[in-house]
């Protein structure tokens, strides 16, 4: 019994420390600027309680009260909210350079993605050159229309590939097989390595099961952004599970940049015009820092959101 009356007053006291700390942080954050109207936080977890399990007709409600910009405190968090189509207009038009950097989620934080990444690097040189050379090298005209034969092809294998269930009379269903999961990322793993990416990486499953457990891990609601001190604990285990999936990713990717410099330097190699070589050209010109760690986490970034939307 006194042990157990130990442990309790102990944690009482760990949960009065934190509580103490975050007041301390969030009310130092506060004080720094004028924030607009909105509803009364309550101590500890702000306005999380008011969000409800349908948030933006929670917010639509608040907004309806507190005007078209208001404050929220989200646990240690300040958040504004902007609910007027010309108050949003003025904020992503005339003020974007002030504020377009994006909140970087901590489950992304992981093998420094979040600093190669063009999602998440703010306004920069390095997000200029990194944008410039995506709108320049691998997103022009010349680049979409040479990628046009890999796109037909890997159309007509999965065409082929229906055609073979129907002569079988067995029941197609898009969204539920792997499948079209196969064409996807083959197609894109073409754009970019000039092979078939489920074919040499392993099973279509394997591959995919990476891909929707980042999805998921990135998803779900992380009380480690809400209270930005709680970071180094994780104690969801959300940055934990999203570290080892996506190493496993990165470490493919790794093995097809090095097979690919390694025929590079064999003389007389026919190299393929994919984004990779495009990379690999720019690095060998000098013209841009094109490491390693930056052409992975630009394939992570043309891969995920297209994936993530095929597999939810």
């Amino acid at each position: 019994m006194e042990y157990l009356l130990s442990i309790m007053l102990l944690l009482l006291l760990i949960a009065f420390t934190l509580y103490f700390l975050l007041s301390k942080c969030t009310k130092n954050n506060s004080n720094m600027i004028d924030l607009p109207p909105g509803p009364t936080p309550l101590p500890f977890i702000g306005n999380l309680h008011q969000l409800g399990k349908k948030p933006h007709r929670s917010l639509a409600k608040l907004a309806e009260i507190h005007g078209p910009i208001m404050s929220l405190k989200l646990g240690q968090i300040i958040t504004i909210v902007i609910s007027s189509p010309n108050m949003a207009k003025e904020i992503l038009q005339t003020h974007d350079h002030f504020l377009s950097n994006r909140v970087i989620p901590n489950a992304v934080q992981v093998h420094d993605h979040h600093k190669y990444s063009i999602t998440f690097l703010p306004i920069s040189p390095l997000w200029r050159d990194l944008r410039k050379i995506c709108y320049n090298q691998l997103f022009s005209n010349k680049t979409l229309d040479e990628s046009k034969g890999i796109r037909s092809q890997k159309l007509q294998q999965f065409l082929n590939d229906i055609n073979q269930s129907s002569l079988i009379n067995e029941a197609v269903e898009i969204g539920n097989i792997n499948m079209a999961f196969k064409t996807a990322i083959n197609l894109l793993s073409n754009t970019i390595f000039s092979l078939d990416l489920v074919e040499s990486a392993g099973t279509v499953g394997d591959f995919k099961e990476l891909v929707v457990n980042i999805m998921e891990e990135c998803g779900k609601p992380n009380i480690a952004d809400l209270f930005p001190s709680l970071k180094m604990f994780d104690p969801q285990g959300i940055k934990g599970r999203t570290y080892a999936y996506a190493g496993k990713i990165i470490d493919i990717f790794q093995r097809l940049i090095d097979h690919r410099l390694k025929l590079r330097e064999v003389q007389g190699f026919d190299t393929n015009n994919d984004m990779l070589n495009t990379f690999l050209n720019i690095d060998q010109a000098n013209n841009q820092d094109m490491n390693k760690n930056k052409i992975q986490h630009l394939s992570l970034v043309f891969s995920y959101p297209f994936l993530g939307k095929l597999v939810k």
